[in-house]
């Protein structure tokens, strides 16, 4: 676990106002579609987007044969051969798709220099766990086996994922991957780790948030004793994670998340993988999605794009 920063900077300033102008938290009594309203209300101008090849396709694999998928080429002279990430958006398993999270899709295309699968995976409280999880190991395969037809090579395969998205976007050891990116992931579902307590009232992610999101996703399961629950849900107890793909993880100091990052790094780290932990003294949860309008977000951002990029080259 990470220890907080002694006399931690404060928040962003920038960020700070931004996110105090546009409040997104909420409680589960207030429903999922507030919910999914308050994270829509968040928009990057479309003048500010960079203009890419974009496809919108449905895919599968075994059982599961309509997974939604946005893919993305790159600004690049070659396309073909290119290095592929699958990308899982964030959203507590239940907020989220592929419009909320392009600006973000976008910029790993364009920072990775990669073609990019943007996985619309089916959400909760309507389809709770694990639909997501069988949804985005769909996608996963079906991009190993269909790699080369989109441009890629199936040998250079990443998958990126930011908060729920990181969960989801964990190496699970098939296909194989060269490179884990994981934005501020939720590992544990250990609510007793410090960060939890020192962020309670965090900005974007708050413990009413937390419970909301844990109330649709999981109902019925008992997180009491988070070492107890299947690996599918909390990736920290999966028992052997040697061999799995080298990661860039990045935390804010700011996010009840943090430890969840910093105790995923630390298991990777002892079963011999590289795992780079950048813990973000200033930003909240869900910086990513600020990288266009906020330069610190901007600068984090781009800590894990060049780690992603250099991996797949």
């Amino acid at each position: 676990m990470t220890e907080p920063t002694t006399a931690r900077p404060p928040i962003d300033p920038t960020l700070k106002a931004l996110v105090d102008a546009f409040p997104m938290t909420f409680k589960a009594s207030d429903g999922v579609e507030v919910a999914r309203a308050r994270l829509r209300q968040l928009k990057v101008p479309p003048e500010m987007l960079p203009d890419l090849r974009v496809e919108n396709r449905t895919v599968g694999h075994g059982e599961l044969t309509d997974v939604p998928v946005r893919i993305y080429w790159p600004p690049v002279a070659e396309q073909s051969g290119l290095p592929v990430v699958v990308f899982y958006h964030g959203g507590g398993f239940a907020l989220g798709d592929l419009d909320t999270h392009d600006p973000v899709a976008r910029a790993h295309a364009v920072g990775a220099e990669a073609i990019v699968v943007s996985v619309d995976y089916r959400l909760a409280p309507e389809h709770p766990f694990p639909a997501g999880v069988d949804d985005c190991w769909a996608a996963l395969q079906w991009v190993s086996e269909h790699a080369a037809e989109l441009g890629g090579n199936p040998n250079r395969i990443a998958v990126a994922g930011d908060s729920a998205g990181a969960n989801l976007a964990r190496d699970n050891g098939a296909p194989k991957l060269v490179f884990q990116l994981l934005w501020y992931p939720t590992i544990t579902a250990d609510l007793s780790l410090p960060s939890f307590t020192e962020n309670a009232t965090a900005p974007i992610l708050d413990r009413d948030v937390i419970d909301a999101f844990l109330s649709w996703y999981i109902p019925g399961i008992d997180i009491s004793d988070p070492k107890a629950l299947p690996p599918g849900l909390a990736p920290s107890n999966y028992r052997n994670f040697a061999g799995l793909a080298p990661a860039f993880i990045g935390s804010a100091e700011h996010d009840p998340l943090r430890d969840d990052s910093a105790l995923y790094a630390s298991l990777l780290r002892a079963a011999g993988v590289p795992a780079e932990l950048s813990n973000e003294p200033t930003l909240v949860h869900g910086y990513v999605s600020f990288a266009m309008l906020i330069p610190a977000a901007a600068e984090a951002t781009n800590r894990g794009l060049a780690a992603l990029k250099a991996a797949l080259r």
